[in-house]
C-alpha cells in the first residue's frame, strides 16, 4: 500500500531548529515540495510516524571566505592586481589545465577555445570505461581532429578502466578517485613544475579567461583557491545560482594532489561558468545519467526515455525527480520547482556567442534536442 505523508513547513522549521534535522533526512525518498508543505509518498508498511523517527546530523560545512573579484574591460593588469591586494609579476605563470574527460565534446571545445590564449598545456585524461564500469569509446581520441587548433598544447592520457561483470557492483566514487590519482602522474609527465598555475575542474566547469589571466599575472595569489562559478543547467538559458565551488586553482608544489573536493576556505567570486548536463543530443543525457558517479539516482528505465528527458529539459526540471541538495529547509524551498528561463545571453563564454548557430542548443530558445 502507499503511505502519503504531508509535512507542513512550520513542522520542518521545528525539525531544523530544535532537532537539527536537515533536508538530507529526505534524500532518496519520493518527496516533492508543494506550496507550504513537503509531500512524501512511501511504498507499503511502516506507519507514517516511522518516516521521521531517525535524526540527520548533517550540517553544512563552514562558509567560504569570498574574495571580491574585480574586472572591467580596458583596465590595466597592474591596477587589477593591486585592487585584489596582489602585485604584478614581471612575467606570467605557466598554466596547466587538467581535466578528466568523459563525453562532453561540445563543452570541451568551448572550454579550450576560451582558455587557449592563456594555457600552456591542456592535460586531458580519459578512460575506456565509465565510473560505473560500463565500456565506452575513447571519445576524445576519436574526435581529436576537432581540437586541432590546440594540438601543440594537448597532452592526452588513457586510463585503463574496469568493466563491471554481470551482477557485480563497482563503486563509482572509488573508480573516480582512481582516475584523479592517475591524473597526478599525467600532469607530471606533461611537464608541470613548482610555481606553475594548475586548474583542477571538470570539463563543464570553465574558468573565465580574465580569471585565468588575472591569476597567472599576479603575485600574492593564495596557493589554493576555489573558484565560484555561475551555475547553469542544460544550457545557458537556465541559470541556477552561484553554488558551484568545486573548481580550484593551485600554485603547483610537490605536495599538490588532483582533487575535486573542498581544499581551502577561500573562494574567488564570480570566476566562470558551470554548465551541467549541457549536451547537444538526448543520447548524451542518457549516457551521463547512467555513467557518472550518481547513476544510482536513475530509479527505473522510464527515467531514460527521450520524451521524458526532452520535456524536463525545456521546463528546467530535475532529470532525477529529486529534491534540491540543500542543508536548510529555507534554501530547499527557495530552489523548489522549475528553474526559471532567462532570455539573457550576456556574460557567457565569448566563443559561444561567436558561434551562436553551431551552439544554438546552449542559448535561449534552443532547448529542443535531437536524439543523436
Amino acid at each position: 500500500m502507499l503511505t502519503i505523508i504531508v509535512l507542513k513547513l512550520e513542522f520542518l522549521s521545528l525539525l531544523e531548529n530544535v532537532y537539527m534535522w536537515t533536508p538530507r533526512v529526505f534524500e532518496g525518498r519520493n518527496c516533492r515540495v508543494q506550496p507550504n508543505e513537503l509531500l512524501c509518498i512511501m511504498n507499503s508498511g511502516p506507519r507514517p510516524s516511522s518516516f521521521v523517527d531517525f535524526p540527520s546530523r548533517s550540517r553544512p560545512p563552514p562558509p567560504f571566505e569570498h574574495l571580491p573579484h574585480y574586472y572591467a574591460e580596458n583596465v590595466s593588469m597592474d591596477y587589477l592586481c593591486r585592487l585584489h591586494g596582489w602585485s604584478l609579476r614581471s612575467e606570467p605563470r605557466r598554466v596547466f589545465d587538467g581535466i578528466i574527460f568523459s563525453n562532453e565534446l561540445d563543452m570541451l571545445e568551448i572550454r579550450w577555445k576560451e582558455l587557449h590564449p592563456y594555457v600552456t598545456k591542456f592535460v586531458i585524461l580519459e578512460a575506456n570505461t565509465t565510473f560505473t564500469g560500463i565500456p565506452k569509446p575513447l571519445y576524445f581520441a576519436e574526435n581529436r581532429d576537432r581540437y586541432s587548433f590546440a594540438e601543440n598544447k594537448i597532452f592526452h592520457g588513457v586510463y585503463p578502466g574496469r568493466v563491471a561483470s554481470y551482477g557485480s557492483h563497482e563503486d563509482p566514487f572509488k573508480l573516480e578517485a582512481e582516475h584523479r590519482i592517475a591524473m597526478n602522474g599525467l600532469l607530471r609527465r606533461a611537464g608541470i613544475s613548482v610555481g606553475d598555475l594548475l586548474i583542477m575542474s571538470d570539463t563543464d566547469e570553465i574558468p573565465s579567461p580574465h580569471t585565468v589571466k588575472l591569476l597567472q599575472w599576479c603575485d600574492g595569489v593564495p596557493p589554493v583557491l576555489h573558484l565560484e562559478l555561475r551555475n547553469y543547467m542544460y544550457s545557458f538559458e537556465f541559470p541556477v545560482d552561484y553554488s558551484s565551488w568545486r573548481a580550484t586553482i593551485h600554485i603547483f608544489s610537490q605536495w599538490t594532489q588532483y582533487r575535486h573536493s573542498r581544499q581551502t576556505d577561500v573562494i574567488l567570486s564570480d570566476a566562470g561558468w558551470h554548465c551541467s548536463f549541457c549536451f547537444r543530443y538526448l543520447k548524451e543525457f542518457v549516457f551521463k545519467m547512467t555513467a557518472y558517479s550518481h547513476a544510482d539516482r536513475v530509479k527505473n528505465r522510464d527515467f531514460l526515455k527521450y520524451s521524458r528527458i526532452q520535456n524536463l529539459i525545456c521546463h528546467g526540471d530535475d532529470l532525477f525527480d529529486m529534491l534540491p541538495e540543500e542543508y536548510s529547509f529555507k534554501d530547499l524551498i527557495k530552489k523548489m520547482g522549475s528553474i526559471p528561463r532567462s532570455a539573457s545571453a550576456v556574460h557567457i563564454p565569448a566563443y559561444l556567442i561567436e558561434n551562436a548557430e553551431k551552439f544554438k542548443f546552449l542559448l535561449p530558445g534552443g532547448c529542443v534536442r535531437s536524439p543523436g
